[in-house]
């Protein structure tokens, strides 16, 4: 679900982290990242934006080791000149490979982080570099998995928030966090209760046993709420967000396997299965305007 230039992948680093992203991606012009107003420059600063300029000529062509040496010197030259930092983040975090476990891809998913809270050391509310942050941390939370690293990447997220309460895209990947950490756990309980219980068959449709319902609400419930509340105002501030819905749709089915009563659990079944039929509808009618003349 989540490899290396995957629509999620891409969502995120080339989406969620707008402003580089789409200066690297789409070719805007630097005039997109946050301005820098120096009153002369000194022959330090010059080579410095010489070295940044370099490197982004290299990123654009793939090649990632010169412009991370570029990048790298540029900030060397000039420690507080914030793009240099920006561009140096996300060309470790292009290069980081969701689920590879080697030390070298790691490596390259710590220096993204780094890189990226250097920005925020300069400039506490740069929205590129913490959406960055939590870009990098969700990829590296998947594989190995590891919650506290989602939980971490979901403080950034809401971070955005706080700056910008207006975006949607923060209150979404919330959404898909707190999805992801109860789907898990959802899981595991199952396959622990099918493990010990012999002859017996918890399929994933069916509802907890109630000892595994209320453990799953004390510890999941909140998480859940949150990711609900967290998604429908990603919708409200933006109606179609066709992913968006996908992913209530996917909470509100947490949602049914805390609830004791068999008509409640219904009853956001049925909400779940309305989301998607949603979903369908926008994508067919995107479908249909696309192939319109």
């Amino acid at each position: 679900m989540y490899k290396f230039r995957s629509s999620v992948f891409s969502s995120i680093i080339y989406a969620a982290v707008a402003i580089v992203g789409s200066v690297f991606l789409s070719g805007l012009t630097a005039a997109k990242l946050p301005v820098q107003q120096v009153p002369a420059q000194t022959e330090e600063q010059r080579q410095a934006r010489e070295a940044l300029n370099q490197g982004v000529h290299a990123f654009k062509n793939g090649q990632y080791e010169e412009a991370i040496a570029a990048f790298q010197r540029a900030k060397d030259l000039s420690p507080q000149l914030l793009n240099a930092r920006l561009y140096l983040a996300t060309a470790y975090a292009a290069q980081y490979i969701p689920g590879a476990a080697s030390e070298a891809n790691q490596e390259l998913g710590r220096k993204a982080v780094e890189e990226f809270r250097g920005v925020l050391d300069i400039d506490p509310q740069n929205l590129s570099a913490i959406d960055g942050i939590g870009a990098i941390l969700f990829q590296m939370a998947a594989q190995p998995y590891d919650p506290r690293k989602f939980e971490e990447a979901k403080s950034f997220h809401q971070k955005h928030t706080q700056i910008q309460p207006n975006d949607p895209e923060p209150y979404y990947w919330v959404g898909v966090i707190d999805w992801t950490l109860s789907f898990r756990a959802n899981h595991e309980l199952r396959a622990q209760f099918n493990e010990g219980t012999p002859g017996e068959k918890l399929r994933d449709d069916q509802p907890l046993p109630p000892y595994l319902r209320v453990q799953y609400e004390q510890e999941f419930g909140p998480k859940i709420d949150e990711g609900i509340a967290s998604i429908k105002r990603a919708i409200a501030l933006r109606p179609e967000y066709d992913d968006a819905m996908a992913y209530l749709s996917l909470l509100y089915r947490r949602k049914a396997d805390i609830v004791a009563n068999e008509a409640q659990r219904e009853e956001y079944i049925k909400m779940a299965d309305d989301f998607i039929d949603q979903v369908k509808e926008i994508k067919q009618k995107r479908a249909e305007q696309r192939s319109q003349p």
